[in-house]
């Protein structure tokens, strides 16, 4: 009985030794005991994470489905000219407020890429979301994103998006297409930090300059949209291909790229350690902190029209012959102009830390060289600025007090003077109150370089503008516990710079002001039933070149649920937007340019109506849109149809109806 007795606890011991060295032993690799005994947590699932280039706080990936924006890269606040992928500006006032150069266009920028809003990311495993989404105008959207750390000190990351749409018109194709890759290395003993960033863009859109006559819509003879005449490159093609045409008679090509490097080291800190069952992982908080950052950029901006109508140059651009004191260029039936820039930014900055143990308060202070070259149809030039800068943030360790201050001044070069100044305060009040943030701002800064005698897209006779000064004042009340938010905004404008007349330039010499007030509110009417409301009041006062809707309002009705299903997350139901008539900005295509008008007043017949689904089941969510469904006509000259178009700007009609589908889907490796 003893032998067996025995004979047992050697067989126990054994087999208990064969699984502690299976347990060790992984794909051949061994592992130490410590790795029996302590698990993150994170085997099985992702941590993620991410940080912008000027800021240090991590947030998290917002996995929200009710605002389809969040995916698209065009706010619901910009209109555009009649199709995704076209010219676009804010119907909420929003000056831009940017000393020193600017090459001058602006009316493709919410399709770019920028290293401003560059995220840096930290996962734990790799993560990609692949986006795709169709429309019935052969509308296209292609968004991947791809980050994964190489080691965990070190991440990669990459994003390519293309927007793309065949459009109700002629010459009215876009195909614009971005990449960026990134990267964000810290060294073991984190004291170094290196961020890197490629990005590009390229703009191809075709232009038609709007209709020729809205009487077109509603003639028996062009049902077919396609052929109703337009002002620029009628007669083109129409393209109707999977992504677009290239080969515009009339269009708009942009291309812009930028390379980044910026490498921080921390002299002088504190060492620091976590130490668990298996690890100890090195910190350091920084006190005194060196950084250097070298930027090369190139900026291409190109118009060519190889249709020409000679009657449409003339009325509009005051062509007839090179003798014309407006005279664009003489051309026969082609015409083209063409900016082309580059760039080098070498800064050196350094940071002090008052509390080592607080990464969010900081003063910075730092100097850069700025070169500029471009090159134009007919001339070029170079030239160099430098400037210096500086910036307190702190963020208080009990989250309470959140101040950020920062200024820029051009000390020599062909911007000197130029300067911005930005100061907010934002405080915790109360749990019943929120949060109160208020806010000032100042830029006095030179004309956009479009402005200037030597571009190849100023087309009017030369100006001696002076430099614009626009101040704003600001406060924010942020009420989370309430889903409410109170927002104000007081601009004071002198020097105004803007166009007229499609291509004459201007500046409004005596100051004028902008007042507005947005108010954001989410109610809850009975358990999943949500009304979202955005509502915009602005106005001017003062001798004032600035057209704006009065009223701006974006509102949601939907259905915010799961039906009792544990991994789905629901919404569906209608967006409404809605702005009172105003005179608003027209678009001329030669210079890139929106530009006051103010002989047509823009109203809208209804309300933009949309209705969606929403839905997202773990890693996969999906979008599906029916847009313009206020275009829905019972009679008239075509009878039934989805032809009672909004207009967008002059002679400029919204799209008909539109469905698209997205569906945009999220894994780990």
């Amino acid at each position: 009985m003893g032998c067996i007795l025995v004979a047992a606890l050697q067989l126990h011991a054994q087999v208990q030794n064969d699984v502690i060295s299976r347990l060790k032993t992984q794909n051949g690799k061994s592992k130490s005991d410590s790795t029996l005994q302590h698990r993150s947590g994170l085997e099985d699932s992702i941590t993620i994470n991410y940080r912008f280039l000027d800021s240090s706080r991590l947030r998290k990936l917002d996995s929200s489905i009710y605002d389809f924006t969040k995916k698209y890269p065009l706010p619901w606040n910009y209109v555009d000219l009649g199709n995704y992928g076209t010219p676009s500006h804010n119907l909420i006032f929003s000056p831009l407020m940017k000393s020193g150069w600017d090459p001058g266009f602006h009316a493709y920028d919410p399709f770019l890429l920028t290293i401003d809003e560059t995220r840096f990311y930290n996962t734990t495993r790799p993560f990609t979301e692949l986006g795709y989404l169709m429309g019935s105008k052969k509308d296209q959207f292609i968004n991947i994103i791809h980050t994964q750390n190489i080691k965990p000190n070190w991440n990669a990351a990459f994003q390519y998006r293309l927007t793309s749409s065949a459009g109700t018109y002629q010459s009215q194709n876009t195909n614009n297409s971005s990449y960026r890759f990134n990267s964000w290395y810290q060294s073991t003993n984190k004291r170094y930090q290196a961020f890197l960033i490629f990005v590009g863009n390229k703009i191809n859109a075709a232009d038609n300059g709007g209709l020729q006559s809205l009487s077109d819509l509603n003639a028996n003879t062009f049902t077919d949209r396609t052929t109703v005449p337009t002002n620029l490159g009628n007669g083109s093609a129409y393209s109707s291909g999977l992504f677009g045409s290239t080969g515009n008679l009339t269009g708009t090509i942009y291309s812009t790229s930028s390379y980044m490097l910026r490498q921080t080291y921390d002299i002088i800190g504190k060492k620091d350690s976590i130490v668990t069952d298996s690890t100890v992982t090195p910190l350091f908080y920084p006190q005194f902190r060196a950084e250097h950052t070298f930027q090369y950029s190139t900026y291409k901006y190109k118009f060519a029209d190889n249709a020409v109508d000679s009657a449409y140059y003339a009325l509009h651009y005051n062509y007839i012959t090179s003798n014309s004191p407006y005279v664009i260029n003489s051309f026969s039936d082609s015409f083209h102009r063409q900016d082309y820039w580059k760039q080098i930014l070498n800064d050196f900055s350094l940071y002090q830390f008052p509390d080592p143990k607080n990464p969010q308060q900081f003063i910075k202070v730092g100097a850069t060289l700025e070169y500029l070259g471009g090159i134009f149809d007919s001339s070029s030039t170079s030239f160099y600025n430098f400037y210096i800068h500086g910036e307190y943030r702190n963020k208080t360790r009990n989250q309470k007090w959140d101040i950020e201050a920062n200024g820029k001044f051009y000390v020599n070069g062909s911007y000197a003077a130029d300067y911005n100044a930005f100061i907010t305060l934002r405080r915790y009040i109360s749990k019943e109150i929120g949060y109160l943030q208020v806010g000032f701002q100042n830029a006095n800064q030179s004309p956009s370089f479009v402005y200037n005698q030597k571009s190849s897209f100023n087309f009017g006779v030369p100006q001696n503008f002076g430099k614009e000064n626009l101040t704003n004042l600001f406060a924010v009340l942020d009420q989370p516990l309430y889903h409410f938010k109170l927002y104000g905004n007081y601009y004071l404008i002198n020097n105004y710079h803007y166009f007229t007349d499609y291509y004459k330039e201007n500046q409004q010499s005596s100051p004028f002001n902008v007042l507005q007030i947005t108010a954001e509110k989410k109610f809850v009417w009975h358990r999943h039933l949500v009304w979202r409301t955005s509502l915009t009041l602005q106005q001017q006062a003062g001798a004032t070149p600035v057209h704006l809707p009065t009223l701006v309002t974006h509102n949601q009705f939907a259905y915010e649920g799961n039906f009792g299903f544990r991994n789905l997350d629901l919404t569906f139901g209608l967006e409404l937007r809605y702005y009172t008539g105003y005179k608003a900005d027209n678009y001329s295509a030669p210079n890139g340019q929106f530009f006051v008008q103010n002989d047509t007043t823009i109203h809208q017949h209804l309300p933009d109506v949309t209705g969606y689904v929403n839905f997202r089941i773990r890693g996969f969510t999906a979008y599906v849109r029916v847009e313009n469904l206020n275009t829905l006509q019972l009679g008239g000259a075509n009878g039934f149809g989805f032809s009672n178009y909004n207009y967008l700007a002059p002679n400029y009609p919204d799209k008909g109806l539109q469905i698209r589908i997205g569906i945009f889907w999220s894994f780990v490796n």
